[in-house]
């Protein structure tokens, strides 16, 4: 497992960058036809949505 140390700024500035992109994948996700490519997606969202709990434990998923 990769380990990955980001001072302050940097977790915030990335917790910021992971919100804006979870927007946006929600919206694809809602638009995409194919269910192999919104399972995908979901996945990938789920993943994601873990990452940024970790950066900011007060984020919502």
């Amino acid at each position: 497992m990769a380990q990955l140390t980001l001072e302050g700024d940097e977790a915030r500035l990335l917790a910021s960058a992971l919100r804006s992109y979870l927007s946006e994948l929600h919206t694809e996700i809602t638009a995409t036809d194919s269910m192999d490519m919104r399972d995908e997606l979901k996945r990938q969202e789920g993943v994601l949505n873990g990452v940024l709990q970790r950066l900011d434990p007060a984020s919502e998923p």
